[in-house]
């Protein structure tokens, strides 16, 4: 008896073992080993299934990390040489320009910023007057063009487009616009003169298709001392 008790401790019944001896007296020896056979591959299945579930997820994980490593980083769509001819523009400036009829100079500021990922540059204009005449531009390289575009809108309900580019020192954007006459003139500003504090600014008129100009109102930039160079 204590035998038979060690021998039935030492194993345990499992699902296939108490299978095995519920179909043993109905079966023959052969039967029986394919029976136990087939019970012990069911035992395996979901244990199979999950080693290939985990094995697919393993590789998608490799994958991705692998696709993830491979993509570029995206690169600045304005990172070419051109986006830069507008930098002596940016800044902070108090401008100066002569009165008419005898009156005294005239002063504003303008500010210039570069938004959009550098893209584009925003001018914020106003001047002294009461009311002050104020407006604003956005400006930007244009490579299928080779030129810079700019847009201009005011308080006054103006609204001007240019196209131009930097050569020879200057920036010179320009239009053609139709006078009061019913005549087509052009129109241009020019930055001109340019230094690291300073630089000079006309807004002029052609009515000769562009062969004279005439400067209708020439502006001084200086760039505004920043409070620490103040100091």
């Amino acid at each position: 008896m204590a035998r038979r008790s060690r021998n039935t401790s030492a194993k345990a019944t499992t699902p296939t073992n108490f299978c095995s001896r519920r179909i043993r007296g109905r079966l023959s020896p052969r039967a029986v080993r394919a029976s136990q056979s087939t019970l012990n591959r069911r035992e395996r299945l979901p244990t199979l299934a999950l080693m290939k579930l985990l094995s697919c997820a393993a590789v998608v994980l490799l994958l991705s990390a692998a696709a993830v490593a491979q993509t570029p980083a995206p690169q600045n769509p304005c990172a070419a040489p051109e986006y830069r001819q507008f930098d002596f523009w940016v800044g902070d400036w108090d401008l100066t320009w002569p009165g008419q009829n005898g009156q005294p100079e005239q002063h504003g500021s303008n500010r210039i910023e570069r938004e959009l990922g550098d893209c584009v540059v925003h001018e914020h204009f106003t001047d002294q007057a009461d009311p002050p005449f104020q407006g604003t531009s956005v400006s930007t390289f244009t490579p299928k063009l080779g030129k810079w575009q700019q847009t201009w809108v005011d308080n006054q309900g103006s609204y001007l487009d240019f196209v131009g580019e930097f050569k020879d020192g200057q920036m010179v954007l320009s239009r053609e616009a139709t006078g009061k006459d019913g005549k087509k003139v052009q129109q241009r500003m020019v930055y001109k003169n340019i230094k690291q504090d300073s630089f000079d600014w006309s807004w002029e008129r052609s009515d000769d298709g562009g062969a004279t100009w005439k400067v209708m109102w020439p502006i001084h930039y200086q760039r505004k001392k920043s409070l620490a160079s103040a100091k």
